[in-house]
């Protein structure tokens, strides 16, 4: 059993090398980019699952309006807060006022209903003094100005079941927002 073992790996180590040299040809006029570094830890009990992308906006660029993505898959039940182009300029604190851009998306259709852009005119409001919804005041604390930060926002942090009236957001929808913090007072 342990012969036959020895030479089944043999063969398969053998099989494999061949089918490595063929996937290579300098006939090819096929180029393609160069993998993406893995993050994933070697398995040796099989092969290792891929990590679903959860966030598929694009960062953009910071002071135009960016495109956003709605994520495959239920909506999240916690925040979900990241930071698509960090700042370097003042941190955001409860008790601030803050100037920023925004854009935000409805989870259940991906349609935009509201953007600063649009209106070509920045928001201020007092952050973590409920000006704003619990997501929002939750969420920009820690920003740095010139910073960029997608939140996505659930119903209990948002509207829940009372969706402002012809806003394009749904009863108990979850919110997308990227934010672009333009300055604290």
């Amino acid at each position: 059993m342990t012969r036959a073992r020895t030479w089944t790996l043999v063969a398969l180590a053998a099989a494999s090398l061949g089918l490595a040299a063929c996937g290579s040809s300098s006939a090819s006029p096929t180029t393609t980019a160069p993998a993406a570094p893995s993050t994933a830890t070697p398995s040796t009990t099989g092969p290792v699952p891929a990590t679903p992308i959860s966030d598929p906006s694009a960062a953009g660029t910071f002071g135009t309006e960016p495109t956003i993505t709605v994520p495959p898959g239920a909506p999240p039940t916690q925040l979900e807060s990241k930071d698509l182009i960090v700042g370097t300029g003042a941190t955001a604190k409860a008790g601030d006022t803050v100037t920023v851009q925004y854009v935000g998306v409805a989870y259940s259709n991906g349609k935009v209903f509201d953007s600063s852009w649009s209106r070509n005119q920045p928001f201020q409001f007092a952050l973590g003094e409920g000006q704003v919804i619990p997501g929002w005041d939750q969420g920009v604390v820690g920003m740095q100005v010139g910073g960029r930060r997608e939140l996505i926002i659930p119903p209990a942090l948002a509207y829940g079941a009372n969706a402002p009236s012809g806003s394009g957001i749904a009863p108990n929808d979850t919110l997308i927002f990227i934010v672009d913090l333009l300055k604290v007072n």
